[in-house]
């Protein structure tokens, strides 16, 4: 079966679970290519600069499972039009419900190209990941984390620690985040967080955890047996280094380095508190 070349179009600004949904659907009815709005183009729309430029945009997106390909814009288009790209013949361009438009809808009738509506229904929920296939005689690893505002830098090390192996992300339950970070953490609730984690390409498995503290993740590393533990700078302490010791699990900690020439990026920063 020939899969159709499936097309959106956009700014995918600040990715959040919504954008992954979509996303998600649209990959659903073919091999997906997203066109990706430059900078200038989005300061016209919408009267300020995007939160995140384009070449950590198109990082972003890279890293989406759903996402095939990604082809950043150079200059502005028509936003209800798609440009001639050459070896980017659409069969289909998909878009949201919210975003849909008649003139798009013409300009598709015009140029033979069918037009598909993703309607709310199709968006609704965050779906449990499914695992990605083992891969034979891969180490198995395990990071933990919160990753209540998912931003480049989190990318960036699911990235490097996928590169020793089989990766599993525990998140962290609300309730435990609000016992370590307080009242307003986390904006985002749990089954969000774990959908929006597991949809990066990196991401062998998404879970959430059930323990308590800092060790919260505990009975989910237990029933994992991970190789290694990783961490970044940030995230070393609360006893994990010794937790890893009586364990025999490898502890291993990694600088918080951007992907190359991408900005560092924090939640607390982005969050603002």
């Amino acid at each position: 079966m020939i899969s159709r070349n499936i097309i959106v179009s956009g700014g995918f600004d600040d990715l959040r679970s919504q954008h992954l949904r979509f996303l998600e659907a649209a990959s659903k009815l073919g091999q997906l290519t997203v066109l990706l709005w430059p900078d200038a183009m989005l300061e016209a729309l919408e009267g300020s600069p995007p939160k995140f430029p384009q070449a950590e945009r198109a990082y972003v997106l890279r890293a989406v499972r759903f996402v095939s390909h990604v082809i950043a814009l150079s200059a502005p288009i028509e936003p209800d039009a798609l440009p001639v790209i050459s070896g980017a013949k659409p069969d289909v361009w998909a878009d949201a419900f919210s975003q849909a438009t008649e003139p798009r809808r013409s300009f598709c009738e015009q140029n033979g190209i069918m037009y598909h509506v993703i309607d709310k229904p199709d968006l609704a929920g965050f779906p449990v990941p499914a695992p990605t296939p083992t891969s034979p005689g891969r180490k198995k690893i395990v990071v933990t984390g919160c990753y209540d505002w998912f931003h480049s830098g989190h990318v960036r090390f699911f990235e490097e620690a996928s590169a020793l192996g089989d990766l599993h992300v525990v998140i962290g339950h609300d309730a435990n985040i609000r016992l370590l970070k307080g009242a307003g953490h986390p904006l985002i609730p749990q089954d969000e967080r774990r959908y929006v984690v597991g949809s990066i390409k990196f991401v062998k498995q998404a879970l959430v955890s059930s323990g308590s503290g800092w060790l919260d993740a505990d009975p989910e590393i237990q029933q994992l047996a991970p190789d290694i533990y990783v961490v970044n700078e940030d995230g070393d302490k609360g006893g994990k280094r010794e937790y890893c010791e009586q364990r025999g699990i490898e502890y291993r900690v990694l600088k918080r380095t951007p992907a190359p020439g991408l900005p560092e990026r924090t939640s607390t920063n982005l969050r603002g508190f």
